[in-house]
């Protein structure tokens, strides 16, 4: 998966107004300056972050834009969703969209469509603060050592997936994602 601009763009020049909003509104010059973004894209953007709520708008001398909200209280997610940008990992558009293949779902749908949940829900869990500040340990990925995997026993893996993946649990006509076998029985 790759971000496309507007949502890496809307999350920068978000971080950037919450680091230097603090004293008033910010000219959206001023964050296209900081953050080599041209001024008309920001222009776009910033429009459809008012619209969610996100921003607010000051006119006059001292004019541009502030936060709607404290940085603590908006999340990445929100800003990409302001901005119609998603995060589907998969070819098909959902379960009751038309499927990935005709006829059905593509073999690895479920592995996406569970990547695609762990890349919502670190970025609904991440805020704007936590952009400019740094994000909190727990909410970060462990990083394995070169040549070591989740399952080699150096440590405990926290994620399903090991048990998800069990060669076991592929059983015919079942969806090892929505139904996995129990725990015992791996």
């Amino acid at each position: 998966m790759e971000l496309n601009t507007k949502g890496r763009y809307a999350v920068t020049a978000m971080a950037d107004l919450a680091r230097f909003g603090a004293g008033g509104a910010v000219p959206l010059s001023a964050i296209a300056e900081r953050q080599h973004i041209s001024l008309a894209y920001l222009e776009q953007l910033f429009g459809k972050l008012r619209r969610a709520g996100l921003v607010q708008s000051e006119r006059g001398r001292a004019g541009g834009y502030r936060l709607d909200r404290p940085a603590d209280k908006i999340s990445v997610a929100e800003i990409m969703r302001a901005v119609d940008e998603g995060v589907r990992m998969t070819r098909c558009a959902g379960e009751d969209a038309s499927p990935c293949i005709p006829g059905n779902r593509c073999l690895t749908h479920g592995l996406w469509d569970a990547l695609g949940e762990q890349i919502t829900w670190f970025l609904e869990s991440v805020t704007l603060e936590e952009v400019i500040g740094g994000i909190a340990p727990f909410k970060l990925g462990r990083r394995l050592s070169r040549g070591q995997t989740p399952r080699d026993g150096k440590g405990s893996d926290p994620s399903p997936l090991p048990s998800v993946f069990n060669r076991e649990a592929w059983r015919e006509g079942s969806d090892p994602l929505s139904d996995p076998l129990p725990v015992g029985e791996q």
